[in-house]
């Protein structure tokens, strides 16, 4: 039988919070198959007396954990992690290279994963693909100030960007108070090239191609977990 997108998510972020040890420093992502990872960290903590400090990657992390009680240290306080658990929207299969940032949240995730010793990415089937882009645009975190100005410089780099909408139909705003431009770049040949590109474009703070930063993707199917690594 299959299983719904919801119980394949759960599915995936229990067995990678099986993972977490007591005394860990663990980043805890954004999205909802990383809330799914947080709640099983709460789970643990009055099952098992598992002991953690959490770095959460957004203000919405930030809330679910603290309501689990889980405790909570600023990247300031704990620049050094022992582990991240996150979701994906993508992961490129030869490589694990990943695009992240539909849940808004990139920036955040990127400082505070770059930080970890390991990071452990969950997901459902769905997010599995030959090259990053062939699914989801490649969200981009750019300033306020001028960002038509910057739109055009990321359009010229060779994609199709759209300003990102709040559900009011305003400029949605990240917590670190930017805009998203979801840039559709179509299949990459080469990824990397794209991110030095776009790191290079004034303007722009940060985008959501994340390589060479994952050990080991967790990834729920219908017939059970397949475990990715290098």
């Amino acid at each position: 039988m299959a299983l719904t997108p919801n119980e394949l998510k759960k599915m995936a972020a229990e067995e990678a919070v099986k993972r977490v040890q007591s005394g860990m420093v663990v980043g805890l992502g954004t999205g909802s198959t990383a809330a799914y990872a947080v709640s099983a960290i709460g789970d643990r903590m009055k099952t098992e007396g598992l002991k953690i400090i959490g770095v959460p990657t957004s203000a919405r992390t930030f809330e679910q954990a603290q309501s689990l009680g889980i405790p909570l240290a600023t990247l300031e306080a704990q620049p050094k992690l022992d582990l991240a658990i996150d979701g994906a929207d993508e992961i490129e299969l030869s490589s694990l290279n990943l695009i992240k940032g539909a849940g808004g949240a990139l920036l955040r995730e990127k400082l505070v994963e770059v930080s970890a010793d390991r990071l452990i990415i969950v997901a459902d089937k769905s997010k599995k693909v030959n090259k990053l882009g062939e699914k989801f645009a490649l969200p981009v975190e750019i300033v306020r100030f001028g960002w038509k100005s910057t739109f055009s410089r990321v359009e010229a780099l060779g994609c199709q960007p759209v300003l990102r909408l709040s559900d009011g139909g305003e400029p949605f705003i990240t917590d670190e108070q930017h805009y998203i431009i979801d840039c559709q770049f179509g299949p990459m040949d080469d990824p990397v090239a794209i991110a030095n590109a776009l790191k290079a474009t004034a303007g722009v703070v940060e985008h959501g191609l994340f390589i060479d930063m994952t050990a080991e993707a967790i990834v729920a199917t219908d017939s059970g977990i397949e475990v990715l690594s290098k």
